[in-house]
Parts: C-alpha cells; structure tokens; sequence
C-alpha cells in the first residue's frame, strides 16, 4: 500500500527489491499483507499460506468475542518461543496471538481457501475476516505489486470466493489501496480506472450475493486523498451503494479519533453509510513525515470488537495483522507480509 507521503522512500525500497528479486520471484504479492502495511506499501502480500486450502487448526477462541481467530505466524511463534521457556516474549506476543485478525486473500487464494477459514470460525460461533486483494495492477507496481492477470480472472476469483463462503457468515475487507490509488494515477490509463471501478463493483454485488457476507469497500486513510469529493465519487463508481460500507485506516496509523473523524466525514457524504476501522497498530498513531514503513515506537490499538460506541462504526478490526513487516523499507527489512518477531514485540510492549 502507499501513500503520497512515503514516495521517496518507495524509491529507495524498489532498488533494495529489484536486488532480491531473483530469490523471491516475480509474483504479485509477497507473503502478506495478508498484505498491506501502513502505507500502501504496509498492505503487505496476501499470507505465506496463500494458495493452500489446507489451513492449520484454528487457536482456542477468546470468550465474548464476534470475530474468528485465526491460525497465524504469530501464534506458531508464540508456541516456540512457549517451547522454548521464553516466558516474557511470549506473554508479550499473546497479545497480538489471541486476537482476531483478518486472513489476506491473494491471487494464489481460491474459493476452497474462503470455504475452509468461514467453516473453521463457523464451528466455533465466530465470525471470519477476509480481505481480498488480488485486484490487477495491485499496488501499482511497488512492494505488494501483483494480483491477477485481468478482468476476466479477477472476477472469476471473485465469483470463486464468494461461493466458498456460500452461506455462512464474513466480513470481507474490499481491495485495499485499489481506490485512493485509482485517483493518483499511479501508472492507469483512464480505460484502467474506469475497468477497476467497474471490477470493484462488480466484486460488492457478487459478494452480496451471500446474505450473510459484509462488504465493506476501502477508502484508504485520514492523510491520503484530500480531494474528498473526488473520492466519494470514486467510490460511488466502485459499489458502495451496494455494500454494507466502508474501511479505512487499513495498514495503517491514525489515531482512531482521527480515523472516525475521516470516516464521519465520507459517511456523511455517502449517505450515512457505516464504516470499520483497523486499529491494528494505532495506539500511539503515525510516527510522522515519511516513516511509514515499520515505524519504530508504534503499538497496538482497541482490540477488535463490534462495541466501538460510535453510531456510525460497525467495528474495530485488526485488518492489518501486527508483527508483519510493511516490507524492505530500504533497510534489508522483511518483505511485506513476513512476520516478524522483533516488530511484533515492540508493537505488544508495554513501553
């Protein structure tokens, strides 16, 4: 994911991953974000699990909780360092391991991958959160670049996720960054905005398809686009009147004061319509200037819940899942989406 105040540093970021490009790929995504991070480039790539249909056990899920718990990096992390008598990091890390959090959906996802994550939260009483982001020209070329080859794939991969979850509850996080991103040109002709618009609208109705799916559409954060009309055009093209709202703040750092205040802002002008905030990593909000990219000193926000107190927020979600890197950084940092442990630690401290 990006956002207009980090391009300096995306720059610096593309060399470092051209000079490993040839031992990670040429793929879209990159291990998730299962993706994003905090800036577009926070959106990480969709999970290292991408593409398998096999998912690990689901962890013991928190009493009084909507949303499912997935199994994530984090949670096997927290059983070695368990194993391995590392009682304080572990503590630690329980904090990030025993809340919900999204599963990123990418383009080696298949509708068998939606299937067996709403099936596992189903049996427990839960809720699953999945983000789809396979859209094409994801991205626009910079760490979590890919998604699929084209219209006609994306909208099979649509119609194939939206069959696994069938009939069974989920909230389902639309494309980050593929709006705001559409209003910056990034490289899109307009005949590209104007097919992901219509892709993204075609994504809400067919997910709605399925009474008990949510849809909530991205419309990125309170620092990015600040023509708001613009934007809410955006969004009237790509579905929002067709879904259940919208997301914002996705991988990213703003306070949720901040956050509500934006999204009140777009409500207002949408017609009321709700919205979700990730408060993954926003406890001390946006470090400033351009460290977007793994800012130090961050910490976790309001735990995911549907008790946010806010008329106008359906709820608190963890889109983002804390500990995984928003990507090089042009530092050798982990690539987006890999979790990482030292990260993690500092987002869960007390300090």
């Amino acid at each position: 994911m990006r956002r207009t105040w980090r391009r300096t540093l995306l720059r610096l970021g593309a060399v470092a991953m051209a000079l490993t490009a040839g031992a990670v790929g040429c793929s879209g995504a990159p291990a998730p974000e299962q993706p994003p991070a905090t800036a577009p480039a926070a959106s990480g790539a969709p999970p290292p699990t991408a593409g398998s249909t096999s998912l690990a056990p689901a962890p013991e899920q928190p009493s009084g909780q909507t949303f499912f718990v997935p199994a994530t990096p984090a949670g096997a992390q927290l059983a070695e360092l368990r194993a391995k008598g590392r009682t304080a990091e572990a503590d630690t890390l329980a904090r990030i391991a025993g809340q919900p959090a999204a599963r990123w959906l990418g383009e080696q996802d298949t509708g068998g991958t939606a299937e067996e994550l709403s099936r596992q939260a189903a049996a427990v009483g839960r809720t699953a959160v999945l983000v789809a982001y396979a859209i094409p020209h994801r991205d626009c070329g910079q760490f979590s670049a890919g998604g699929v080859a084209d219209a006609a794939a994306y909208r099979a991969w649509i119609t194939a996720i939206g069959a696994g979850l069938a009939d069974r509850g989920a909230w389902v996080v639309l494309e980050p960054d593929a709006v705001a991103h559409s209003l910056e040109g990034c490289g899109l002709g307009a005949a590209d905005v104007a097919e992901r618009y219509a892709l993204l609208a075609f994504a809400v109705k067919e997910l709605k398809k399925h009474q008990r799916v949510r849809v909530y559409l991205d419309a990125g954060n309170a620092g990015w686009v600040q023509d708001r009309q613009a934007l809410v055009g955006a969004l009237r093209s790509s579905g929002i009147g067709e879904a259940d709202g919208f997301a914002v703040n996705v991988a990213n750092f703003y306070t949720t004061d901040r956050s509500a205040a934006y999204g009140s802002e777009l409500s207002a002008a949408l017609g009321g319509k709700h919205f979700v905030i990730d408060t993954s990593r926003n406890g001390n909000g946006p470090l400033g200037g351009e460290a977007w990219c793994n800012p130090p000193g961050r910490r976790l926000g309001e735990r995911p819940t549907q008790e946010t107190g806010r008329p106008w927020v359906d709820a608190y979600l963890w889109v983002k899942n804390p500990g995984e890197s928003d990507g090089d950084c042009g530092r050798g940092e982990p690539r987006p989406g890999e979790f990482w442990l030292p990260y993690a630690l500092g987002l869960a401290s007390d300090g």
